[in-house]
């Protein structure tokens, strides 16, 4: 995996990591938090779209997307459970 490669996934999970947290109200982890749920968000999503059989496209949007939208779906249940 290249330097480029890293940075992108780490930028990619800030930002959907942010936007989650913004989506969520307020459920943000602060900056390493936030790329650490974008990026499990990511992983998330990359496990359930293609069983659910949707498919977002490839690119930078498309990827902060699919982060953003797994990383609300993993800020869920993170809420579910800390109840």
């Amino acid at each position: 995996m290249e330097f480029t490669s890293v940075f992108a996934m780490l930028v990619i999970g800030a930002v959907a990591g942010w936007l989650s947290g913004k989506i969520m109200e307020g459920r943000g982890f602060g900056l390493f938090g936030n790329m650490i749920v974008g990026i499990l968000g990511a992983f998330l999503a990359g496990m359930i779209f293609p069983a659910l059989g949707f498919s977002v496209g490839g690119g930078f949007l498309s990827a902060i997307i699919h982060s953003t939208i797994g990383s609300v779906i993993l800020l869920f249940v993170i809420g579910l459970i800390r109840r």
